[in-house]
């Protein structure tokens, strides 16, 4: 970046889309890294103050002003430290801007002094491609000089059905303590649902009253992303999914999530469970809902009662919340809205008022035991407590990005 900063701790973002600029602006607020390098690939407007302006302003949270200070706060200073670099300076913060490179190999972060990247275009997410296939890859910031990138996406294999054995899925809070810095080197941080409905399940699945989970099935109330269409669009050639096309503004959109997938790769023990979920695009430009339904195998108390109720899920969820989960899961009792979660730094905010739940029992035949060895001329009455949650998610900034930083700072002090 420059001689001040070469033996510095930098940290490197590529791409400043959705993602790239609200991490640029929760690094900014963390001031973990001594400076940041952006690798936009291209120009940005017409000089340097459009390319200030994208990054100053945002039409879902406002201004990097009011995220650091408030609305009634001071404003963020934003100086220009050499225009044709060019280097800025935000909040004391030196911030590289790179605009050439748009293939990964090509960025040289070995010359910026950049050792850890995040790579939130979400363009390149197969760890399994390198440079040698000619197609720009995740690892090809390994080989411009970078020791560590983090994908802000799921991965998305296409040669191959292997994760390679340099590369491992991570949730911050979930199981980001298994990171070994001598083995991996790519690393994906999921997806915002993903994580939201992996720090909606650990408490469930640490406690013996309900880690032993039946089926279970989630959907998540998605607020709209870029992927989708403003008006209606004509599909391409072999699209499967004609929704995709169709205005995301003025419609309610069914879709699918590959959430199950990433799920599996940061709780294993998901793996045994007949687990569904699938997505419906709202138009709101943040914050989304996970629907989760899950039923349990229960015990019966000395009086016929169900050892699992609302009360023992709420008790769960707040005990989590101030223990374990304190600052990613939050127990709430209010009656929200999704604008009440806008800006919420938390992985999931549990509608503890929406909690439900209900026991049945599931009658087994003689003969399916027999098939599992148990002779028996009676049904067995299965006792189940099938329990509706709701957890809210700040699905950009407050619940995705907060925890993209939080894993990105871990790794960068693991590993350097």
């Amino acid at each position: 970046m420059n001689l001040s900063l070469r033996n510095k701790n930098l940290l490197g973002i590529n791409g400043l889309g959705r993602i790239g600029k609200l991490l640029l602006w929760n690094q900014i607020h963390l001031r973990h890294f001594d400076g940041i390098v952006v690798n936009c690939g291209r120009e940005v407007g017409n000089d340097l103050d459009d390319l200030i302006q994208v990054i100053e302003t945002d039409s879902t949270y406002g201004s990097i002003h009011k995220f650091l200070y408030g609305i009634v706060g001071k404003q963020a200073e934003i100086k220009v430290l050499d225009a044709n670099k060019p280097i800025l300076e935000i909040e004391g913060i030196p911030v590289k801007i790179l605009k050439t490179a748009r293939d990964p190999k090509d960025i040289n972060w070995l010359n910026e002094g950049v050792k850890i990247v995040v790579d939130c275009t979400g363009s390149f997410v197969d760890p399994s491609l390198n440079s040698e296939s000619g197609k720009p890859c995740l690892r090809g910031h390994l080989d411009s000089g970078a020791f560590k990138v983090i994908c802000s996406a799921p991965f998305k294999l296409k040669g191959t059905t292997q994760i390679p054995d340099d590369s491992k899925t991570m949730i911050y809070g979930i199981n980001h303590l298994e990171y070994d810095p001598n083995q991996h080197h790519i690393i994906s941080a999921a997806s915002c649902t993903t994580t939201g409905l992996a720090h909606m399940l650990k408490p469930l699945l640490e406690n013996e009253l309900t880690n032993h989970i039946v089926t279970a099935s989630m959907s998540t109330i998605h607020a709209s992303t870029n992927t989708q269409s403003i008006l209606d669009s004509v599909p391409k050639g072999g699209a499967s999914d004609l929704r995709k096309s169709r205005s995301v503004i003025n419609n309610i959109i069914l879709s699918t999530t590959g959430v199950t997938k990433a799920l599996e790769l940061v709780m294993p023990e998901i793996k045994h469970i007949g687990f569904m979920a699938d997505s419906v695009r709202i138009p709101t430009s943040t914050v989304s809902l996970i629907n989760l339904n899950i039923t349990f195998y229960t015990k019966l108390n000395n009086l016929g009662e169900p050892l699992i109720n609302r009360k023992i899920i709420n008790e769960i969820y707040k005990n989590a919340a101030a223990g374990a989960q304190k600052d990613l899961l939050v127990y709430s009792e209010r009656q929200n809205v999704s604008a009440d979660i806008i800006g919420k730094m938390a992985a999931i905010t549990i509608e503890a008022h929406e909690t439900h739940t209900r026991t049945g029992f599931i009658s087994i035949p003689p003969e399916a035991l027999a098939l599992h060895g148990h002779n028996s001329d009676k049904e067995l009455e299965m006792p189940v407590t099938h329990a509706k949650l709701f957890g809210w998610y700040d699905n950009e900034l407050g619940s995705y990005v907060n925890c993209l930083s939080r894993l990105t700072n871990y790794i960068a002090d693991k590993s350097l």
